[in-house]
């Protein structure tokens, strides 16, 4: 799991990340506070609009400044994020209402979009070698893992001796570091020709070669059934403790604890399932059988069967390894399917249509809850992971090799692309691209 750490620059970048989290973690701890002192009762609902905020921010923004700074230098792209941040964060202890609060959301996640994607794709360009990328992907799964499971601890700890308003320095501290740390590496841009391309060509390129490569596909659909029971264990997994167990604030942190224990101990031991089995199996298969298990415990349960105490936890745990064995390998998909001039663009298109998938997710599983009941919605998210693991064999056939043999009638047989090829038919590495504008189909003289 560790091989990524054999990079100097990977270690900077992924220490950038962990302080960023934590500092985002403290944030969110922040907020919620900040939110109960301006709206009391209605704080729910003013953080439940934030964070519909932030998907939009999310789904929207991505693509768009993908296309904005596509011809930037994506280290000061990073930088110039995480110093935005800053500067915004030092505005929050001064909110004093909660359209601020809305305000400084959108722009907090604003840039975050902007960031997260040119920081996966430069890492994906740094690690060439494909066990410490697989690595780099784990390592990343489990820092998210991890905040989630620290940052409300280390919160509580400091709330015990300070204000909540303090959390906020956590914030600022954690972008300011992020970014002397990105200052620090040293990285190359991948060359590229985006100043040929409109802004509409660069807004829409990422999207075009996703959605044109079978395996991204199946990628999209078995990412909605992770998001469709990962957001049923967020925003209700307090409905659940509460209800089926009559349990305490404690009792919903160990269910949390549990999901986030499962995805991190399958993010430590995917780098040796990849090794032997194939995403499309681990990712398609873990979908439909987690989409099973979630399924016919709500049945169950809408049955009557009451669960226990103790396989509720198990339950929560299986989805959070279920959820991280569909989401963790992602990455490697998106790398071998694009060219390092178009890796940010892809991954920018990854970052909006996975935020797509919760921001339906969220209300979904908020409503089906209130109105069908947990353990109906539980049985109808599952079906949907299930059909999102067929789906995804559908979409991404196997075999899936990475060299496909295709023709290129429409070019010049002078052309430099097709030295060495006979009468323009020749096999390599195949990505969409501009030479490549269309998937192979697999029949003769394709």
């Amino acid at each position: 799991m560790f091989a990524a750490f054999a990079s100097r620059e990977f270690r900077r970048l992924f220490a950038a990340q962990i302080v960023a989290l934590l500092g985002t973690g403290m944030l969110t701890v922040a907020l919620s506070l900040l939110a109960y002192d301006l709206a009391g009762d209605r704080a729910g609902l003013v953080l439940g609009i934030a964070f519909a905020i932030k998907m939009v921010a999310y789904v929207v923004i991505s693509p768009l400044a993908g296309a904005l700074l596509a011809n930037l230098s994506r280290k000061w792209v990073l930088i110039g994020s995480d110093v935005f941040r800053c500067g915004l964060a030092v505005l929050l202890p001064f909110v004093e209402a909660v359209w601020q609060i809305y305000l400084l959301i959108f722009l907090l996640q604003a840039a975050s979009a902007s960031f997260t994607p040119v920081f996966q794709a430069m890492v994906a360009d740094l690690l060439r070698d494909d066990a410490e990328y697989t690595s780099s992907l784990s390592l990343s799964r489990a820092a998210y893992d991890l905040e989630s499971l620290l940052s409300p601890v280390i919160a509580t700890l400091f709330l015990s001796v300070s204000v909540y308003s303090g959390l906020f320095v956590f914030t600022i501290f954690g972008f300011a570091v992020s970014a002397l740390l990105i200052l620090s590496v040293r990285i190359c841009n991948p060359e590229h020709d985006n100043t040929e391309r409109s802004f509409f060509q660069r807004l829409t390129r990422g999207g075009w070669v996703y959605l044109s490569t079978p395996r991204l596909r199946g990628l999209l659909s078995v990412t909605a059934g992770a998001a469709a029971l990962g957001a049923f264990v967020i925003v209700n997994t307090v409905v659940c403790v509460r209800q089926l167990f009559a349990g305490d604030a404690q009792d919903v942190t160990l269910a949390l604890a549990a999901f986030g224990g499962g995805s991190l101990l399958t993010a430590i031991m995917l780098p040796r399932i990849l090794q032997r089995i194939s995403e499309r199996t681990v990712m398609t298969g873990a979908a439909m059988l987690l989409g099973l298990i979630t399924g016919i415990a709500g049945y169950l349960g809408w049955q009557g069967m009451a669960l226990s105490w103790p396989i509720f936890l198990m339950l929560w745990g299986l989805i959070g390894m279920g959820y991280s064995a569909i989401l963790t390998p992602g990455g490697r998909l998106l790398r071998s399917s694009s060219g390092a001039e178009d890796r940010a663009a892809l991954f920018a298109a990854q970052f909006a249509l996975t935020h797509a998938c919760w921001m339906v997710a969220y209300p979904l599983a908020g409503f089906l809850g209130q109105s069908a009941g947990l353990m109906v919605t539980l049985m109808g998210l599952g079906g949907i992971a299930v059909l999102s693991g067929v789906l995804a064999r559908i979409f991404w056939p196997a075999p899936d090799p990475q060299e496909l043999l295709h023709n290129h009638m429409d070019l010049p047989a002078d052309h430099p692309h097709l030295r060495d090829s006979a009468g323009g038919r020749h096999a390599h590495d195949f990505v969409i691209d501009d030479l490549h504008v269309r998937w192979p189909d697999g029949r003769p003289g394709t």
